[in-house]
Formats: structure tokens, sequence, C-alpha cells
């Protein structure tokens, strides 16, 4: 894996040998170089093994997702923060199947580095409102669970919010 700086640096070389192409006369080259310029820097924002985790997560396949997620090596650096913020939330995701203080603790890093989606800050909150009620802290899940509410704009959690609320109530 390439850190995200090192994927600018690719980008700029490509460029640089664009330009190159260009002076030479070689419009076809050029062209390309520019179209292959857009690749690094694509993935300067959305880095390759979170894309790949997700496409894993989709076939429900949670071990290959894992191995996807554990090739970013420090997600500190080579991750900006938006990336940091889906890295966290795929590592919560896997772990809430097993460690739910480990799953809550991603949890609350993803909310802290933020999504891109509110579908997604929908997801995360609603996770933690059932952490949080699982411990018996219903305040803090009703809170949860209200935020998750306003931020499900096209009522996708309906059903689980309602289910929640239910196994609230007898808290």
């Amino acid at each position: 894996m390439f850190n995200k700086n090192i994927k600018i640096v690719f980008a700029v070389l490509i460029f640089a040998a664009a330009v190159w192409q260009f002076v030479e006369g070689n419009i076809g080259n050029g062209v390309f170089l520019i179209i292959l310029t857009a690749l690094p820097i694509l993935l300067y924002f959305k880095n390759e093994f979170i894309l790949l985790a997700f496409l894993r997560l989709r076939k429900q396949d949670f071990p290959g997702a894992q191995k996807w997620l554990s090739k970013i090596s420090n997600p500190e650096t080579a991750l900006v923060t938006k990336q940091k913020g889906y890295y966290n939330y795929l590592q919560g995701i896997m772990l809430s199947q097993t460690n739910l203080n480990q799953a809550e603790k991603y949890f609350k890093k993803a909310v802290e580095y933020g999504l891109s989606m509110d579908m997604d800050m929908a997801v995360v909150k609603l996770q933690l409102a059932g952490i949080a009620a699982g411990r018996r802290r219903k305040i803090e899940a009703q809170n949860l669970l209200a935020e998750a509410k306003k931020l499900d704009k096209h009522n996708m959690l309906k059903d689980q919010i309602a289910m929640l609320k239910e196994n609230l109530k007898r808290i």
C-alpha cells in the first residue's frame, strides 16, 4: 500500500510526463497520461483497500473484508480524515459480531472523524444506541436513537429504529 503523499507524487510525475509528451508532439500519449493521472488522484481520496473491503461486505464476506482492511498497516498516516472514519466504521461493523467493547470504540472514532454519507452515520448512531441499550444506558441510547432517526432521511432503518425503541421501553 502506498502512503497518501506518494500517490500525489505519482500523479504529479505522470502529469509531468504528459506535458513532456505534448511538447514532443505525441498528443495521443499525452492524452492517455492525462487520463492516467486521474487514477492516483482518485485513490488518494478513495483508498483502494477500503473500496475492496466494502465490496467484500456486500457479499457478506466478513473474513475477506477483514483481510483487505488488515492490509492498511498505519491508518493514521495512510488515510485522509474521511477514510479514517470509514476505516473505523468498517472495523466496528466487523467487531460488532464478536466484541462490543472494541466495536464501540471504533464506532466512536468513526463519529469523531466523520463519514461522508448521512446513511452511514445513521447506521453508526444506531449501532452505538444498541450498544448503550445493552449496557442499560437508556438516556444515551435514546439520544443516539433520535440522532439516527434524524440522519435516516430515506427511512431505510425505520424497522431497526422501531425495534430498538421497543427494547428501550423494557429497560
